[in-house]
């Protein structure tokens, strides 16, 4: 069962993809949000998002917000460059918001572990 990557930023999204894959996960990319929607469409056996949250036109919360109210609650990570503030990290129906820096590796992975197990 794979793991959605959504980033608007082709080299940052096949990055995290690949943390993910040396962690043992298939992915799947999408370039934006509306591509999101049209993996998620083709793809029932998506088991978490990882979205970047920075995107033109549909920003990571707001493609969380979008698939909440569609009732899609696949665990859901958000990654940022900035530091997450608290009401970032209190995002109702967000797993974990996690900084793109030098801790992503070990962050990101115990972020999915504890969405899929949670």
């Amino acid at each position: 069962m794979p793991i959605l990557v959504v980033d608007d930023d082709p080299l940052a999204g096949e990055m995290t993809a690949a943390l993910l894959e040396s962690q043992g996960h298939d992915t799947l990319l999408a370039n934006d949000a509306m591509e999101a929607v049209d993996q998620l469409d083709t793809h029932s056996d998506i088991k978490l998002i990882v979205s970047d949250m920075h995107m033109p036109l549909v920003s990571g919360v707001a493609l969380l917000a979008m698939l909440r109210e569609q009732d899609n609650h696949l665990p859901f990570i958000l990654l940022t460059g900035d530091t997450p503030n608290a009401t970032l990290q209190q995002t109702p129906g967000l797993d974990a918001c996690l900084r793109k820096d030098a801790e992503l590796a070990s962050a990101l992975e115990a972020a999915v572990k504890q969405a899929l197990d949670g």
